[in-house]
């Protein structure tokens, strides 16, 4: 089965999936391909709901690949039940990058490039009930936890593959 990376936006995925062994998938990057735009653009025109579902479309595709493939999930892959049942048949392999609240929010408001849309549309206190709740749902699917805070990339991915 595939390794998966669980955790919240701005915890490492997409910079330490590349740093493993095995082929690569963002799942980001393959949904903007197939919707033919940005997810803040999407989100904007089309809604959360809309993207969550083709969200859910897209694992249900990758689950099917060999254990050789890494896949970086977005943030909010943990939110619908069809996911996270999905992600449960997987456990073993998932790998969850726990990092703190405030390393999180520092990373995401230093973060110039990605766009990252309720992150945009959130206080700061709306933002972090969303990470409380998402944290248990990660915990729970991830049979392997890092914890990121104070690691380097290249450290999160030397951890990574030392639990294979």
């Amino acid at each position: 089965m595939a390794r998966i990376l669980l955790g919240f936006m701005g915890s490492g995925k997409t910079t330490v999936a590349p740093l493993l062994q095995g082929s690569y998938l963002d799942m980001d990057l393959l949904i903007q391909e197939k919707i033919g735009m940005s997810i803040r653009d999407f989100f904007a025109t089309k809604g959360e709901a809309a993207f969550r579902e083709i969200e859910s479309e897209t694992l249900a595709d990758l689950m099917a690949l060999d254990d050789e493939t890494i896949i970086s999930t977005g943030g909010g892959i943990v939110t619908l039940e069809r996911n996270r049942n999905l992600l449960r048949t997987n456990k073993a392999h998932n790998i969850f990058l726990k990092a703190s609240f405030d390393v999180i929010y520092q990373r995401i408001s230093n973060d110039k490039v990605s766009e990252r849309p309720l992150f945009l549309t959130s206080s700061k206190e709306a933002f972090k009930r969303l990470f409380d709740e998402r944290m248990m749902l990660y915990q729970d699917l991830a049979a392997t936890v890092i914890d990121v805070d104070d690691k380097t990339p290249e450290q999160v991915a030397e951890a990574i593959e030392c639990c294979k």
